[in-house]
């Protein structure tokens, strides 16, 4: 038993040092401008790869933004160490301050890594330098005390922003960016109540309560094969504050529906869920745009999808106008930087201006097929004001019969992220006939 236990822990041991390492070659590329998801995937479908501890280590330590690096700054005082050492360093400091393992194995996995990447000479210098860190944490926290990057994680661009923006919760929008995202659940009110749904997650061993209409929050994630009904179409994961756009679009049946950015499709299907709608569905991406089909496949809904880009209405529009409209634009999606912490390390303040250009020629597309009378609901996952009340108030001051109206329950257009959901806009235009 005894050498069963050692055998284990070597193991356990060895594939720290590989998921160090692999994980070192994700941060790495996404430093360099590459994309979170992306790089992730290409490394979960390379092999026999720790993937629990994959994630948690590229997730971790992206989140920690400023932090790793000024604790590299701190610890490396030579400078010009090479990117994917730093990534490694990256990844080992978050793997320290995780609590998930010792910290003796962190530096000598983190060493054994160095090999694994072929940076042999580095074998000494992470050493040195995540000793140096255990000895001397109280010293090197006062050195990067004064550093709001390192404390706020984010960039300073982008505290500086949330600072003028939201000076009572800039701290909060923050705080809850480096948290973990919660895991929210949508029930298919076509299948099951949401009382019926929550009786089955509690006999599953699941701790759930209800927060909106259809909404279901876990008190912790679950991999979705525990989710009662998933397979068969009685749930979908999707977050709370996504799911308030379908509700606030005051569907009817067979009202002629348009969603203009609809991928991955959680908010097409909610739509179908809520009401009897001809629903048309469209994305940039043909990829994507089959994702969209494979959820309503799932679900047992029906719409009509098209893989085009929504300001060329040549390419896809028949003529007929759609009385409802959802531009779930895109942005820099600052509300959902928890789940994608790569978007603090790629996102720029310089980018805020062009996505604003592109969500008003979406806006300008997309009145042109809405019928007088019809609503259209703006909507992004950002909480930067030139990209949400600086586009409406633009077009709305140029756009004919535009005439933006109160959400219901005059619920406020900008919803911060917090423990319940992610960071959304909404803005409802009607078009006066």
């Amino acid at each position: 038993m005894g050498a069963d236990t050692a055998e284990a822990r070597r193991a356990g041991a060895t594939s720290l040092a590989i998921a160090l390492s692999e994980a070192a070659r994700v941060v790495a590329r996404v430093a360099s401008g590459r994309s979170l998801t992306g790089e992730l995937e290409r490394a979960l479908d390379n092999g026999n790869l720790p993937r629990s501890a994959l994630i948690d280590l590229t997730h971790g330590s992206l989140r920690l933004y400023g932090r790793v690096q000024a604790l590299e700054r701190s610890l490396a005082k030579h400078g010009g160490t090479e990117q994917m050492v730093s990534a490694l360093l990256w990844c080992a400091f978050y793997a320290l301050e995780s609590g998930r393992y010792a910290p003796y194995t962190v530096v000598d996995q983190a060493v054994r890594a160095c090999g694994v990447l072929g940076q042999h000479p580095a074998k000494g210098f992470v050493n040195a330098v995540l000793r140096n860190l255990l000895r001397n944490r109280s010293k090197i926290e006062g050195s990067i005390a004064g550093d709001e990057e390192a404390r706020y994680q984010h960039p300073a661009w982008w505290i500086a922003k949330l600072r003028q923006t939201y000076p009572d919760n800039w701290e909060r929008v923050l705080t809850a960016g480096n948290s973990h995202p919660p895991m929210g659940l949508r029930v298919n009110l076509r299948r099951v109540s949401v009382p019926e749904y929550l009786a089955r997650l509690k006999q599953g061993g699941i701790a759930a309560r209800q927060i909106g209409q259809a909404a279901v929050l876990l008190e912790k994630p679950v991999p979705i094969d525990r989710l009662p009904g998933f397979a068969s179409g009685e749930v979908s994961v999707q977050d709370a504050g996504a799911q308030r756009a379908a509700e606030y679009l005051e569907l009817a049946a067979r009202q002629r529906v348009l969603d203009a950015c609809a991928a991955p499709g959680g908010k097409t299907a909610h739509m179908l869920e809520m009401a009897d709608v001809e629903l048309t569905s469209l994305d940039a991406d043909p990829e994507r745009t089959k994702s969209i089909g494979r959820n309503l496949v799932r679900l047992g809904l029906n719409a009509q999808l098209k893989a085009a880009n929504c300001t060329a209405l040549d390419s896809w529009w028949d003529g007929v106008p759609f009385d409802r409209v959802l531009a779930d634009v895109p942005c820099s999606s600052s509300g959902v930087v928890r789940r994608h912490p790569d978007i603090k390390w790629l996102r720029r303040a310089s980018d805020l201006p062009s996505f604003a250009a592109r969500q008003s020629a979406i806006l300008d597309a997309l009145w042109r097929v809405l019928a007088p009378g019809g609503k259209l609901l703006y909507a992004t996952c950002s909480v930067f004001t030139e990209e949400n009340e600086a586009v409406v108030d633009s077009f709305c001051a140029r756009a004919p019969h535009a005439h933006r109206q109160a959400l219901p329950e005059d619920t406020p257009p900008q919803l911060l992220p917090d423990a319940e959901h992610d960071g959304f806009f909404f803005a409802l235009i009607a078009k006066r006939p």
